[in-house]
């Protein structure tokens, strides 16, 4: 049916009618053949396009979101918000291809039009389609797959398609236009093993980008370590992942090397690691190092994030200058804030513990014994000769 509206229905007899009451200076000839009454009649029958074009995207659109079920998309009413200017421009098109057989052109001219609505209708379906990814993937964010994928694979899939459609949009243009697509195609193909050659690491960052996304050692948001590095993942782009350190400096390691490395994600912990090492003074007997230790394991039971699992409090060994108590258990947090504040509570009783039993922190020490001139001489003279 548009290829129908497009080549011109015949217009009504109402048509000749108003072409005999037109002034005598409308229907004369101006530039491209065209009599000014069509030359004005041109962005008229555009404004009249657009202005009915306006409720009927309106409607579509509200067509579409029964369709879609408002329960599925939640708030995504916003992301249909974003297929309204496709649609706008679509309904234009439509509609003005509809009226342009009242115009009369000339087959010149009419020709030269169509094209441009063929061009502008391309336009606007891969406008839509663009968009349409946008919606997809707030869809597909929504799903239990899409949740696990929704910071990593979704968002790349989406660029990667957008770039897609765009090159897709270009060929359809360039064919619409009269362009040799084929030879086209053809000279880039030979040109792109040529690029391809010389873009090896680019390639390479590629698909690195979507081995992370698909093997997901990390999301955006989480907490990594790489190496000697530790920061927040905040974007994984196609050619490489941006890192915000502690220190608010932001890294960028390529995908491709980044793939090859190991990556300790700290984000999918389920609990925190304490650990210490008490060391105590020699001169504590016994009965106060019993007492030590069964204070530290009643100061961790009495933390209520404390994993009853794994709680070690153990007398380890003799230092050179202390008695050593291993400490280990681990809590139920994953917040890093809230377990920096149980640590800090847990030491704090772990001194009260030391000071009640009536011992003492131990530090490196060293004993040196002096010796006076007597003695050394007696030494260096064992034999008695002056």
């Amino acid at each position: 049916m548009a290829q129908f509206f497009l080549q011109g229905a015949p217009a009504p007899n109402a048509h000749d009618w108003l072409l005999e009451h037109l002034p005598t200076s409308l229907r004369g000839l101006g530039p491209q053949e065209l009599s000014w009454w069509q030359w004005l009649g041109l962005p008229a029958l555009a404004a009249l396009a657009l202005a009915f074009a306006i409720p009927l995207s309106h409607l579509t659109r509200a067509v579409l979101a029964r369709l879609l079920k408002r329960e599925t998309l939640r708030n995504g009413e916003a992301r249909l918000q974003r297929v309204s200017g496709p649609l706008l421009l679509g309904w234009a098109a439509l509609l003005f291809a509809i009226g342009l057989s009242w115009l009369r052109l000339p087959p010149e001219a009419s020709a030269a039009v169509q094209v441009g609505l063929r061009a502008t209708g391309l336009i606007a379906f891969y406008w839509a389609l663009t968009r349409g990814i946008d919606v997809a993937q707030h869809m597909l964010g929504l799903s239990s797959w899409g949740r696990a994928h929704s910071r990593s694979l979704l968002p790349l899939a989406s660029k990667v398609g957008k770039v897609f459609v765009v090159m897709l949009a270009v060929v359809a243009l360039l064919s619409e236009l009269g362009y040799a697509v084929t030879s086209l195609i053809a000279g880039l193909g030979i040109g792109g093993v040529a690029v391809a050659l010389g873009a090896q690491k680019t390639l390479e960052n590629l698909f690195g980008a979507f081995s992370i996304a698909a093997d997901q050692p990390f999301l955006q948001g989480d907490v990594v370590r790489v190496g000697d590095l530790v920061g927040t993942v905040e974007v994984v782009g196609l050619r490489s992942t941006r890192i915000r350190t502690q220190d608010r400096t932001l890294v960028t390691i390529p995908n491709g090397k980044l793939a090859d490395l190991q990556i300790e994600s700290l984000a999918v912990r389920d609990r925190l690691f304490f650990g210490t090492a008490i060391r105590l003074v020699y001169g504590t007997r016994a009965e106060q190092l019993r007492s030590v230790l069964a204070g530290l394991e009643a100061a961790l039971r009495e933390q209520p994030k404390l994993w009853s699992d794994g709680v070690t409090v153990r007398f380890v060994g003799l230092g050179e200058s202390s008695l050593n108590i291993d400490v280990q258990a681990w809590f139920a947090t994953t917040d890093w804030s809230e377990f920096l504040a149980i640590r800090q509570e847990l030491l704090l009783s772990f001194l009260r513990v030391v000071e009640a039993a009536g011992s003492a922190l131990a530090f490196p020490t060293q004993t040196v014994q002096l010796r006076s001139s007597h003695q050394a001489r007696t030494h260096q003279h064992p034999s008695g000769d002056p």
